[in-house]
C-alpha cells in the first residue's frame, strides 16, 4: 500500500516512467495533507484554557478531518488499482469483431469505474476545505497559518483530481454517466476559489 511507503519512496515511483501512482494518487496525497493540517490547527487548540469556548467544535472537527485524512489515504491505492483495470483491460486481443467488443465493454466499464476514485478525492478535498474555514477563524492564532496550508493543500488535491475526472470522461462513450460525473465535478469544486480567497485574507490578516 502506498499509504504505507515512506515519503521518499512515494515521490521516487511518483518520478519513475511508470504509470502509477499518477496525478489521481497525488492529489489524494495533497488532499490528506491538508485534512492533516486542519488536525493539527484542533490538537493545537483543544486543551488549551484560552480556547476553551471552542473545544467542543475542535474536537468534532478534528474527528472529521482524521476520518477525511485516512479516506484520502487510501484513494492513493484506490486510484492506483483502478488503473490496472484499465491498463488490462487496454492489453485485450482485438483480433476479431468479437475480441473487439469484448475489449471495447472491458474498457469503457473500466474508466467508468477509474473515474470514481478522483471523483471521491474531489468530494473529500472539498470537505476539508470546508473544514479550514473554521480552524482558521477560530483555532490557535499561532497555527493560523497552518490552516492556510492547508486550505491550499485541499484545493490542490480538489482541482488536480477534477483533471483526473475529467481525462477520463472524455474516453466515456455513455452520455448519460459522464453528464451526472460532471454533475457531480461541478458541485465540489462550485464556489471553492472564494472560500479558499476569504480563509486566506482571514489567515493573512492574523499573521
Amino acid at each position: 500500500m502506498y499509504a504505507n511507503k515512506t515519503i521518499g519512496e512515494f515521490l521516487r515511483e511518483l518520478s519513475s516512467g511508470a504509470p502509477t501512482p499518477g496525478g489521481g494518487s497525488a492529489a489524494a496525497l495533497s488532499g490528506a495533507t491538508g485534512a492533516a493540517l486542519v488536525c493539527m490547527v484542533c490538537n493545537l487548540t483543544i486543551g488549551r484554557e484560552k480556547y476553551k469556548a471552542v473545544e467542543s467544535e475542535m474536537q468534532t472537527i478534528l474527528a472529521q478531518a482524521s476520518s477525511l485524512r485516512d479516506e484520502l489515504l487510501a484513494a492513493i491505492d484506490a486510484d492506483v488499482a483502478a488503473y490496472g483495470v484499465v491498463a488490462a483491460a487496454s492489453k485485450m486481443p482485438r483480433g476479431t469483431d468479437e475480441e473487439k467488443a469484448a475489449r471495447t465493454r472491458a474498457l469503457q466499464a473500466a474508466l467508468k469505474a477509474a473515474t470514481r476514485p478522483p471523483l471521491d478525492t474531489a468530494r473529500l478535498c472539498a470537505e476539508v476545505m470546508g473544514l479550514c474555514r473554521p480552524v482558521g477563524e477560530r483555532g490557535n492564532v499561532n497555527a493560523v497559518s497552518d490552516a492556510g496550508v492547508g486550505i491550499a493543500e485541499a484545493e490542490a488535491g480538489l482541482r488536480s483530481a477534477a483533471l483526473n475526472v475529467k481525462i477520463n470522461l472524455g474516453l466515456i462513450k455513455d452520455p448519460d454517466f459522464v453528464a451526472e460525473a460532471q454533475r457531480m465535478l461541478n458541485g465540489y469544486l462550485a464556489g471553492k476559489a472564494e472560500l479558499r480567497e476569504a480563509v486566506l485574507r482571514t489567515v493573512e490578516a492574523k499573521l
